[in-house]
């Protein structure tokens, strides 16, 4: 027997991760809501094992919270953790545009543009889960570009916390004011302007921080508990 042949394209852990997250996500699974792996792999058609390593995964990027022997669900929105999530990933975001800037090729500024008009679509369309891959194909051909696999790593860490926030934002006509910063960083870019590309960078992304209060709040009231009021 030998350990070499077809692997699967997909491994059914990441299959479940996708979907608990996009419920996570899109408030299918609110809040609060406990988590049983033996009746969610039943809804997901799948065995226990990859929904627990799925449950583990989100466990680790703060998206569930887990007491053993205990309970599972899913993590409450704090504003804190979000905020610091995102100052993470701002910075990383602006470090991979200040690096792509000068290497990004036609091509790659072609698949920047794409992204956006894909972006535009799906708003149109009202469907922020293609919003949501649109923004994410947009933003990670400066991050490919710029070649640093541990800048990329980071970001992958610490996005998902941020999924609830971007899917509010996408989901409101504050969209539309993405798109044209988007439009704004792709022209900073395909004209060599760095400093411009890396300011848009931090705007895209810094204006998260207001989701992050107003997500707390709304979970706030749905549990009846205050939301923290950290600076």
């Amino acid at each position: 027997m030998t350990a070499l042949g077809p692997v699967p394209r997909r491994l059914l852990r990441d299959e479940a991760y996708d979907a608990l997250l996009e419920a996570i996500v899109a408030g299918e699974l609110p809040p609060g809501q406990k988590l049983h792996d033996g009746e969610l792999a039943e809804r997901l058609g799948l065995s226990r094992a990859p929904v627990r390593q799925a449950l583990a995964r989100l466990t680790a990027e703060r998206l569930v919270v887990s007491k053993p022997q205990s309970y599972t669900r899913v993590a409450p929105v704090v504003a804190q953790e979000i905020r610091d999530a995102l100052a993470v990933v701002q910075a990383m975001h602006a470090l991979a545009v200040r690096t792509a800037v000068p290497r990004l090729t036609r091509e790659d500024l072609a698949r920047m543009r794409a992204a956006n008009a894909a972006f535009v679509r799906a708003l149109d369309e009202e469907d922020p889960a293609a919003a949501l891959a649109a923004d994410d194909a947009l933003h990670a051909v400066p991050i490919k570009v710029c070649g640093n696999e541990a800048l990329a790593e980071t970001v992958r860490r610490y996005t998902p916390l941020l999924r609830r926030l971007e899917r509010r934002r996408f989901s409101s006509a504050a969209a539309r004011a993405s798109a044209a910063r988007h439009d704004a960083l792709i022209d900073a870019c395909a004209a060599g302007d760095t400093g411009t590309a890396v300011a848009l960078s931090g705007e895209i992304w810094g204006g998260l921080d207001a989701e992050a209060v107003a997500e707390e709040e709304a979970a706030a009231a749905q549990t009846h508990r205050p939301p923290s009021r950290t600076p």
